[in-house]
């Protein structure tokens, strides 16, 4: 595979339109068993890529290899024009956040000490959802499921990563939650970061994605713009999430 290179641009983003997160014939999976047959895809700075998909689909999968957490079995990985074995915590000092499907938070400390943790300033992160500035000082463990939420994307927002992993983020949260989170991913792309975001609400995603690919039993059967597939979001949830597809 060619190593794409992503060129910086001042202040530490990446140039526009350069390709930082790419997977050509990735081949994924557990104790030597794939979940992911030869899976390409190709993100540029300032997109958004919506993996759709049931449950067991290989969307995690996917996700977990271009995080470095799976290592592939076949194909390759690029991550900001490195594309070398790199774990996790590599990609993340490059400029990769990870939102994993579990609540990324620390449910005993508070929302001030959640964000201390964090890479970037507790301002920063308050400045995508200053909604939880009031709620701050309580453990974490006594917020709402939205707000554990907003807190752990606004931590890593916060930090001004190049590449943004999120895995269902708005699992079991109420509409105007996801709506909101999803806002905040979108403004997110806006300002440069390339975005692969797992979603099962197919029309939200659709209607802030760029690219859409969609998965089943491991490989991508649909793919295309977004804005060429948001009417047929129904069609899509009916055919492809409506049922596990475990490979």
């Amino acid at each position: 595979m060619t190593t794409v290179q992503a060129p910086h641009v001042p202040g530490g983003r990446v140039e526009p339109g350069r390709v930082v997160v790419e997977a050509t014939g990735l081949t994924a999976g557990y104790a030597g068993t794939p979940a992911v047959h030869g899976v390409d895809l190709r993100v540029r700075s300032g997109e958004v890529l919506a993996l759709l998909g049931a449950n067991g689909a290989g969307k995690t999968t996917t996700l977990l290899s271009l995080a470095g957490e799976l290592a592939p079995i076949s194909g390759s990985v690029a991550v900001l024009g490195d594309a070398r074995r790199r774990r996790l915590h590599q990609r993340a000092r490059a400029g990769l956040g990870f939102l994993t499907e579990e609540r990324c938070v620390f449910m005993q400390l508070t929302g001030w000490q959640n964000l201390r943790i964090g890479r970037g300033s507790a301002e920063k992160a308050l400045a995508h959802f200053p909604e939880l500035e009031p709620h701050l000082s309580k453990k974490v463990g006594l917020l709402s499921g939205g707000q554990q939420q907003m807190l752990a994307l606004g931590r890593i927002l916060a930090a001004e990563p190049k590449v943004l992993l999120a895995d269902e983020l708005s699992l079991g949260l109420a509409p105007l939650v996801v709506e909101r989170l999803l806002s905040a991913v979108r403004r997110a792309a806006d300002d440069g970061v390339a975005v692969v975001l797992v979603e099962q609400h197919v029309r939200q995603a659709l209607a802030i994605a760029d690219h859409v690919h969609v998965m089943r039993r491991g490989r991508i059967v649909l793919s295309g713009p977004a804005s060429e597939l948001r009417d047929d979001a129904e069609r899509i949830a009916a055919t492809y999430l409506s049922e596990s597809t475990e490979p």
